[in-house]
């Protein structure tokens, strides 16, 4: 079994996935209801959601519980809880991506919480919006007008203390240190609005983008995310969508059919990853594992 999280109402509930067949829903509401009581448990096809403290109790429970649900103490002490990750969020914008990240966190779409906000541009809007939620924001890299802002080296030791997990950029628009890089391997992910390898690299943001993509006649674009390297955009790809391209398309209309995209994306994304859900092919490609079923990958 899995267990991720869920907030269902005002309460947070806990996600048990692939729960083994030899365990029957029925079975496990009469053992919960007889012997162990610890609050409300829902099902939906093989997925069951409950609270963190039943699971918890019934790991300890040495009684009728494992005989009821024909299971043995060893199975239910497998049990993998995957802990709730702390994020990083990288802006120099808008942060659009970044605010549908936390409210997916907030909402319980997100099995994760953004624990702080790194910026390269002060009050952008990013930074107002992080302050207006008491995310704590840090200013990389150092200004030269300005004392203000970190070194690499002071960067990772400072996502250390907020015991980072994943650093997520949305509309970050500065290199990514070598340092940081090698702190975080495989841990660092970009959203980038084309399908690359086209369209991206240094000089390819914003509208920019928008206008390459018309002006070479493409009929489709949309969002990549991406894991990132040292490079701009060359990281391996996990996720993409497409939108079509019109004849009589704009730059602006083609960024909002993109970044309509990009938020549905990158939450989905970031769930597997704070799920646990990314794998490695052999040859080093990343894939999604599905929550539903996990023989299955995206």
């Amino acid at each position: 079994m899995e267990v991720a999280s869920l907030n269902l109402g005002a309460r947070a509930y806990d996600k048990v996935i692939n729960f083994p067949q030899s365990h029957s829903f029925s079975r496990l509401v009469a053992a919960r209801q007889q012997k162990v009581g610890f609050g409300k448990v829902y099902y939906h096809g093989s997925t069951i959601f409950c609270r963190r403290s039943w699971i918890l109790k019934a790991l300890r429970c040495k009684c009728n519980f494992y005989e009821d649900v024909n299971s043995t103490e060893g199975e239910f002490n497998s049990v993998n809880i995957v802990r709730r990750k702390k994020l990083a969020v990288f802006v120099s914008g808008g942060g659009s991506n970044f605010r549908s990240i936390h409210d997916s966190s907030v909402n319980g779409l997100i099995h994760g919480d953004v624990v702080v906000l790194v910026t390269d541009k002060p009050g952008c809007g990013g930074d107002e919006y992080a302050r207006n939620h008491d995310i704590p924001v840090l200013l990389f890299p150092k200004l030269k007008s300005s004392v203000e802002g970190l070194s690499p080296t002071e960067l990772v030791i400072t996502l250390r203390k907020f015991k980072v997990d994943f650093i997520l950029l949305a509309g970050y628009l500065k290199l990514i240190p070598m340092d940081l890089v090698q702190a975080y391997p495989r841990s660092i992910l970009n959203i980038h609005p084309s399908l690359l390898p086209a369209f991206g690299g240094k000089g390819f943001y914003g509208l920019k983008v928008h206008e390459a993509v018309i002006a070479s006649g493409a009929r489709y674009s949309g969002p990549t995310v991406h894991f990132v390297d040292e490079h701009f955009d060359t990281g391996k790809i996990l996720a993409q969508k497409t939108v079509p391209v019109y004849t009589n398309d704009t730059p602006e209309q083609l960024a909002c059919r993109v970044l309509h995209q990009e938020h549905q994306v990158y939450v989905e994304v970031v769930s597997a990853l704070c799920e646990e859900r990314i794998v490695w092919r052999e040859d080093g490609v990343p894939l999604i594992r599905s929550r539903e079923n996990p023989n299955e990958y995206t």
